[in-house]
């Protein structure tokens, strides 16, 4: 079966990312947690957050943008 839910360091190592960005994603509202001693995150709260930013640029968290693909990288 499945793991339903991530820890913290879980999910940065599923999007490939650290610890604290994930923090970050979590104190900006954009990915929604519970609190179980410590911050779990829903395996489907994920696919959500992921599904909903994708095309976006995440890089502040505060500050979300469209993602802007120069043509140099689509060739």
């Amino acid at each position: 079966m499945e793991d339903i839910l991530y820890t913290v360091p879980e999910v940065a190592k599923l999007i490939k990312t650290n610890s604290a960005y994930v923090y970050e994603l979590i104190n900006a509202g954009l990915l929604p947690v519970l609190r179980l001693g410590r911050y779990k995150v829903r395996r489907t709260a994920l696919l959500d957050f992921l599904k909903e930013y994708e095309g976006k640029d995440l890089t502040d968290p505060n500050n979300i943008e469209e993602l802007q693909i120069k043509e140099a990288q689509e060739k």
